[in-house]
């Protein structure tokens, strides 16, 4: 097999690649609605052409007035209207006099400061202003969130229930997002049987293909899953070529080692342009990368928990960049709360489950089984441990990124 592409190279490499070749590799631009919108990435940046507030308006129930008139408490005012959010009545307020005022709605001209309903005393048709007022007081002025011409969404940042919000108090019915990727998703294996099909010897139910689908939803895409593939190197070719034609993104899982089955890489490097194979971390060394047709190939290994890690670190990276997104993922910083050591060179990612501490403090309590088999330690964990490249010890409370398993 040509093995004229890099091979064996080191973590950071292997995103270096993934983001230049995203980044010659964008996916076009929608127009939704905002109600579709979650979770998108801004493809433009949003410029208001409103104030928000639009005008100035009260921030509580209770009555506008000028400051002027109630700078001791004990002090009567006249009651000359109602203003509710709404319509502007258009209302006037002068020297002696107030008008009765609901959260949200415009401040009567000539008022300058809201009483809270609580600190008056109704009498008849006045109030009497049980505490000193100060000027500005309960108002929202216009414009003192957002003024025209502010950049209030940036392209790249993933849009989250309140930057949607925003988006429609400026008026915005729809916005400009990246168009996500399609994914198709396939495992491989003659040993592989659907759950809740009795199993044969050496035969074991396809729990990779649950992990890649529901990994995926979780992230917000739609993959479709095809037909388990066999041990068979034509029907192999056949059936990515075949995906290749109609999806943004191929991901598979299995046969990408240096086997008698394992025909991914020389299928790759024959058929297409691999961009590298093989990456120093643990788990998931094995991982392949590159393009078959049209679309992009992730070939990790066959492993669950590398599954797993491979795709939280290098592929959702890649899918994420390639809709340009460039709100970072939840990094953590948490204290160990028992010793470790590593003995190999390699970057790892090890299960862990992360907590607060009753002193606030993150704590990050490593899971004993290492094994790149052993599923039930990541369902087990709610976060991996990054342990940098080179052997090394690390005593109680010393200091280790985390990266949380759920997280937008």
């Amino acid at each position: 097999m040509p093995t004229n592409f890099p091979t064996r190279i080191s973590f950071a490499e292997a995103g270096e690649i993934l983001e230049r070749v995203a980044a010659a590799s964008q996916l076009g631009i929608e127009k939704i609605a905002l109600s579709q919108c979650l979770g998108r990435v801004l493809a433009i940046d949003v410029i208001s052409t409103l104030a928000l507030p639009g005008f100035d308006n009260s921030a509580m129930d209770g009555f506008a007035l000028r400051s002027a008139d109630a700078v001791a408490g004990g002090v009567a005012l006249l009651i000359v209207g109602e203003q509710f959010a709404g319509a502007s009545l258009d209302l006037h307020v002068d020297a002696g006099q107030c008008v009765r005022i609901t959260t949200g709605a415009p401040l009567p001209t000539g008022a300058d400061a809201v009483v809270m309903k609580e600190d008056t005393v109704l009498e008849g048709d006045r109030i009497v202003v049980g505490k000193p007022i100060r000027p500005g007081q309960h108002v929202r002025r216009a414009g003192e969130d957002v003024s025209p011409g502010d950049k209030v969404l940036s392209r790249g940042q993933v849009l989250s229930p309140a930057a949607l919000s925003l988006a429609a108090s400026i008026g915005l019915p729809e916005l400009d997002v990246h168009r996500r990727p399609t994914v198709a998703v396939f495992t491989s294996g003659d040993e592989l049987k659907p759950p809740g099909q009795a199993l044969q010897p050496g035969e074991i139910h396809d729990s990779n293909r649950v992990l890649l689908q529901t990994l995926l939803r979780a992230d917000g895409y739609e993959p479709v899953a095809w037909p388990v593939l066999p041990d068979d190197p034509a029907r192999i070719a056949a059936a990515l070529t075949d995906a290749a034609f109609s999806f943004d993104v191929v991901i598979t899982c299995g046969g990408v080692s240096a086997g008698e089955k394992d025909f991914l890489p020389a299928m790759l490097a024959r058929l297409g342009e691999v961009y590298f194979w093989k990456v120093r971390m643990r788990p998931g060394m094995p991982v392949l990368v590159g393009r078959l047709g049209s679309a992009h190939l992730v070939c990790l290994p066959g492993n669950p928990v590398s599954v797993f890690a491979t795709y939280l670190t290098l592929a959702r990276r890649f899918l994420d960049r390639l809709q340009a997104r460039a709100t970072p993922r939840t990094r953590l910083v948490a204290s160990l709360s028992s010793p470790l050591e590593k003995t190999h060179d390699r970057l790892e990612f090890l299960r862990g489950s992360l907590a607060c501490n009753a002193s606030g403090q993150l704590q990050v309590a490593p899971n004993p089984a290492d094994g790149s088999h052993r599923l039930r330690a990541v369902a087990d964990s709610n976060c991996l441990i990054v342990l940098p490249e080179g052997a090394a010890r690390w005593e109680i409370g010393s200091l280790l990124e985390v990266l949380p398993m759920s997280q937008l």
